[in-house]
């Protein structure tokens, strides 16, 4: 080999290894899990918990609701394209079951609420409550479990998981304290939360109100006459001046009870607006899980306590 191919050959060598390192390091930077989330909520617990090794998406947006949620092909794309796959559980999305059942057999899926305490759970008939975000020591376990999914996943940022996740359910614990201050300016006689359907049994046990809703724990129940008549009474002997409407149901049903409790003689008002099984609008104070429950807590309490 002559000499004046030797330093051609080390160029060569050079620019290879140049390029090498700048593909690893651009991949590097841009390697993110795909996670893929059923609602909001949980996309809220991984983006904070995975932070900028993530990217999330939500498949069910402002205003839809789960327990009737249909999945798309764009959405069956995005879960097939998915690393790692979070939902609800506790048959919150009952429509897409038998879509995790088989993506699990082939990639990563987790009900965040699938680890939680059966003694924890609240019963209604064959199912339990799904609506597990509404008491902040039970979303912590949700987050917990999300937290321990992104570890095993991607063993290598461990730390900075364990960060964030120190970081965000801190944050949640404050939240949970200052919910119990708050509910304690209702006075006692009229700590009773009526709404269109019963999403907020978890939100009462933890924080001390009587909850009751026209529908039963999915929004596909069916009620009648008796279940209005039923909450007529429940308003008029104790006096309750405010009852609430959902983003995510159609507000006709409380309005009718509002009309007919009227008719009859007796003051009351919608109290306002309530995120039950969906978060608000991009760009809103609640697009964010704590902005929303703290903008139910002040909707509540503002309602109720006079």
């Amino acid at each position: 080999m002559t000499q004046s191919v030797i330093p051609n050959i080390k160029k060569l060598m050079l620019s290879v290894i140049i390029m090498f390192s700048f593909s690893s390091i651009s991949f590097n930077a841009q390697a993110q899990l795909n996670v893929v989330t059923t609602t909001a909520m949980i996309a809220d617990l991984a983006k904070n918990i995975g932070g900028s090794k993530v990217k999330v998406t939500a498949l069910m947006g402002t205003g839809v609701d789960p327990h009737l949620y249909k999945a798309t092909q764009g959405d069956l794309r995005k879960l097939t394209k998915a690393d790692i796959i979070f939902f609800n559980g506790l048959h919150l999305e009952g429509k897409m079951q038998d879509i995790f059942e088989k993506l699990a057999r082939k990639k990563t899926v987790v009900p965040v609420g699938g680890k939680i305490e059966h003694s924890h759970l609240l019963q209604h008939g064959k199912h339990p409550d799904p609506h597990i975000w509404f008491d902040l020591s039970l979303w912590h376990k949700a987050g917990q479990r999300v937290l321990e999914t992104l570890q095993q996943k991607d063993p290598v940022h461990k730390t900075l998981y364990q960060n964030n996740a120190n970081k965000y359910l801190s944050e949640m614990d404050a939240v949970d304290a200052w919910i119990k201050q708050e509910t304690l300016k209702i006075p006692e006689a009229q700590r009773i939360l009526i709404t269109a359907h019963d999403a907020f049994g978890y939100f009462g046990k933890a924080y001390g109100i009587k909850v009751m809703g026209l529908q039963g724990i999915s929004t596909a129940a069916e009620f009648g006459l008796q279940d209005i008549k039923r909450l007529k009474d429940v308003i008029v002997k104790n006096n309750i001046k405010a009852v609430f409407v959902e983003s995510s149901v159609s507000p006709r049903f409380i309005e009718s009870l509002v009309a007919g409790v009227t008719a009859e003689g007796h003051q009351l008002k919608i109290g306002g607006e309530l995120y039950s099984d969906a978060m608000g609008p991009d760009g809103t104070p609640t697009d964010n899980y704590f902005g929303m429950v703290k903008h139910n807590v002040n909707t509540i309490v503002k309602a109720l306590k006079n």
